[in-house]
């Protein structure tokens, strides 16, 4: 029989063998891996980059990191974490990168510039910009508590940007002037320059600043493509920064005088705002991905400005807005965090209290007398630690609010301000960017344009709530 076997296997053809070899090899093999395999397991995950900080903070990277507020539970990660990883490469949408697209859809600029403008006086509308001149203007700067020191410190603040244009009516964000921005966007500047202005009632048909204003709005109005967006300069992170700033500017010239040809680029910018909001009802850096409460303040702004100037703003984002700030809140709507899941601070409490303002709170809901209180007993106007982000939050949302916090805080607000206005030199009339939160990223022009929106903020928008004296006697 063994004689049989071994006949049998020598007779064998040669394929035959080979395959029982191979395939006794490839069973030991199988036999080793799974011995020494046992208790591994290897788990492979795909996911979104989180957050990282990168070196070069953007012009309008302005969710600030409150040294003095509570800690994330990992001590090594700062509190606000600011970049999307790989941000850039998914921003890079062709509505966002063609900034010279042609406005398909637009009437050209030069046949709107030329066509016979409303006239200011005789539209008679009244809206959220209405105090910015005459005697309700200095009604408003008197009974809110405005000085002369005040008012003085906004003309040297606009004479300061005046000589900042450029000659094709933009501005930058690194200069002429000393210790600008670490990056450059032209239309985040421009933006905040023209919001200064206009803030003290010029307009680019009438006021001191007239000129300045018809350039910078011509200039703006070039940077739009076919979606509406106006910022292809700027930085990935930076640009819907720019973008909200933008269509706010616009927004504000054409509420303030009707002028026909700047309505067809303030509803495109408002159109991109409505398609941008995320799923989770805030905007952050790319359009339609998350939010974020510090972009998705300025998209508030945005939007409630375009109704103020009456453009057609979608009514159905404004539930999602309040559906994100309910994300985001904390202590019974007391206070609010950059991003969900993350702690409160007083930075984005300001901004959440601001935007919930705008959105038609009354103001004895909860959580508003709270967290406005908080904020001004807990994180006082401070030069000593300068935070002009903050400031220009909380000033908007105690001077809507009124009553005792509101003068509290403006004790400091119209003495610590124009106090700490460059007085001497080349940059007289400006705000030094150092020590402040934000200003050495963000550079000089973004710490003087937002001075002096804290300044103006007596007369800048009409006050949403009736003084704390007339509404209790109305009762």
């Amino acid at each position: 029989m063994q004689r049989e076997r071994l006949a049998a296997i020598k007779d064998a053809p040669p394929w035959l063998i080979s395959l029982i070899f191979h395939l006794a090899l490839m069973l030991l093999l199988a036999l080793w891996t799974l011995q020494s395999s046992v208790g591994i397991s290897i788990l492979l995950t795909v996911s979104q980059g989180g957050d990282a900080i990168l070196p070069t903070i953007a012009d309008f990277s302005l969710e600030p990191v409150e040294l003095d507020a509570a800690n994330l539970e990992k001590p090594s990660v700062p509190e606000f974490s600011l970049q999307q990883v790989n941000i850039d490469v998914a921003i890079e949408s062709p509505a966002l990168t063609n900034a010279l697209a042609s406005v398909t859809n637009l009437p050209r600029l030069e046949a709107l510039t030329q066509a016979q403008p409303a006239s200011a006086a005789s539209s008679n509308h009244a809206s959220m910009f209405s105090g910015r001149t005459g005697a309700l203007k200095q009604s408003l700067l008197k009974s809110g508590g405005g000085t002369k020191e005040t008012e003085d410190a906004v003309a040297w603040g606009l004479a300061w940007l005046k000589r900042q244009q450029r000659p094709d009516g933009s501005w930058s964000m690194v200069g002429p002037f000393t210790a600008g921005s670490r990056s450059e966007n032209p239309t985040a500047a421009t933006a905040m320059a023209m919001l200064a202005f206009m803030g003290a009632g010029n307009t680019h048909l009438s006021g001191e600043y007239k000129q300045e204003l018809n350039k910078a709005a011509k200039w703006l109005a070039k940077q739009q493509d076919s979606s509406g967006f106006m910022a292809p300069r700027a930085q990935g992170n930076e640009r819907m920064y720019a973008q909200a700033q933008a269509t706010i500017a616009l927004c504000e010239l054409y509420g303030m005088t009707r002028d026909y040809w700047i309505r067809p680029y303030a509803q495109k910018a408002c159109d991109f705002a409505c398609q941008a909001q995320s799923p989770e009802g805030g905007w952050r850096y790319v359009p339609r991905f998350d939010s974020d409460t510090s972009v998705t303040g300025w998209f508030v702004m945005a939007l409630k400005s375009g109704q103020a100037a009456s453009l057609d703003i979608s009514t159905s984002v404004f539930p999602k807005i309040e559906q994100y700030l309910d994300s985001v809140s904390s202590d019974y709507n007391a206070g609010y965090a950059y991003k969900v899941g993350q702690r409160p601070s007083p930075s984005m409490t300001a901004e959440g209290m601001l935007c919930r303002q705008y959105l038609g709170w009354h103001r004895n809901m909860p959580g508003m007398a709270q967290g406005l209180g908080s904020l001004v007993a807990n994180h006082p106007l401070d030069t000593n630690r300068p935070d002009v982000y903050y400031w220009y939050y909380a000033t908007q949302s105690l001077h809507h609010y009124g009553g005792p916090l509101w003068q509290k805080w403006n004790e400091r607000l119209r003495v610590d301000v124009p106090a700490n206005q460059e007085k001497l030199g080349a940059e007289r009339g400006s705000w030094s960017p150092q020590r402040d939160a934000w200003g050495t990223h963000a550079g000089r022009l973004y710490t003087t344009c937002l001075s002096l929106f804290c300044l103006e903020v007596y007369y800048r928008h009409l006050p949403l709530y009736e003084p704390e004296g007339e509404a209790t006697a109305a009762k």
